[in-house]
């Protein structure tokens, strides 16, 4: 698979140009940014051949397969269109878009030319994840009664920006880690959740923005979640617990862009250490990727899974600002 990379970014060269390397015949070949001194740095950087700062000269090269989306939040529907336009494979940072209306419109695009279009959710791609969804889906906890997902960690100063600053770019913690989350929930209940109560503030570092946030799911199976994220949060700690009829899961430490962690499950036997393999999330996500273009199973995350993120993401914030508890939910696609 031949790439082209749309953003000079933090999660790209940490993750993403390693990950697309780490594959059979993988090649990143081009970059596109905004700003042609970045672009030419970023590029030199990462041994990346060519460096753009116009989007349609690098959709034109018939040399790439595939273009990665990882600019702020409000280009991404644009630069996505685009590029599915021009028949490449798209792997898309979440949220997909600005509005849910907006991330449809790129899923069935996509669909309509035949491309592969998938949602950068890397939690899903998290030994430790796979495990919790093996047990709940096995019966080992019985009927999930609740879930509880800690996200609140502190926003290191490389990654703030237009993250707690812009709400134009589509900055927050909403649509950072919420969204993250809203996928986690789904991916391992293997279910949507129908509505929310939730509440936001700016506790110190969003300018803006919302820079924490706790919400109460319903589940359509009568399940309740808490879910609490934020960036101002130096020694929370991050994790998630699934507590069942029949026994309960604990997982500190695995909401995480590493595989790490660990799983316990608890019943009236007693405790048992959960074993998980410690894979690489994104090499595993591009891996599950590229055999999808190829017909091969289904991405780790679809579009459709990153229209449901968002769609769960925003009613959150709907509901934080309203003070009213909000039906979720999603459009036909």
């Amino acid at each position: 698979m031949r790439w082209t990379v749309v953003g000079a970014s933090t999660i790209a060269a940490e993750y993403m140009i390693p990950a697309f390397r780490a594959q059979p015949g993988g090649e990143v070949r081009r970059l596109v940014s905004s700003s042609v001194r970045r672009g030419r740095d970023y590029a030199a950087r990462h041994a990346i051949p060519h460096a753009d700062t116009d989007l349609a000269t690098a959709l034109a090269d018939p040399q790439t397969d595939a273009v990665y989306i990882s600019t702020t939040n409000e280009q991404h529907h644009g630069q996505a269109m685009a590029a599915i336009a021009a028949g490449k494979h798209v792997l898309c940072e979440k949220p997909l878009a600005m509005t849910v209306a907006d991330a449809a419109e790129m899923v069935r695009a996509a669909r309509a030319v035949g491309v592969t279009f998938a949602t950068n959710h890397h939690l899903r791609c998290s030994g430790s994840h796979r495990a919790i969804r093996a047990l709940i889906a096995s019966g080992r906890i019985g009927r999930v009664l609740s879930m509880r997902l800690f996200h609140a960690v502190h926003l290191p100063p490389h990654l703030r920006g237009w993250r707690i600053d812009n709400p134009a770019a589509g900055g927050g913690v909403i649509p950072d880690i919420t969204v993250h989350d809203a996928d986690t929930v789904r991916f391992l209940l293997n279910e949507d959740p129908i509505s929310v109560v939730a509440g936001m503030s700016a506790s110190g570092m969003g300018q803006g923005v919302e820079d924490s946030a706790m919400s109460v799911w319903q589940m359509q199976s009568g399940a309740m979640v808490q879910s609490h994220e934020s960036f101002t949060h130096p020694f929370a700690g991050s994790g998630l617990e699934v507590h069942g009829t029949e026994g309960s899961i604990f997982a500190p430490g695995v909401m995480t862009q590493k595989p790490q962690g660990r799983v316990e499950l608890v019943r009236a036997l007693g405790r048992e250490e959960i074993a998980f393999p410690a894979t690489a999330l994104y090499t595993t996500g591009t891996a599950e990727f590229i055999a999808a273009t190829r017909g091969e199973g289904r991405p780790a995350a679809t579009g459709e899974d990153g229209v449901k993120s968002l769609a769960i993401a925003l009613a959150i914030r709907e509901a934080a600002t309203s003070g009213q508890r909000q039906t979720i939910t999603f459009p036909d696609l």
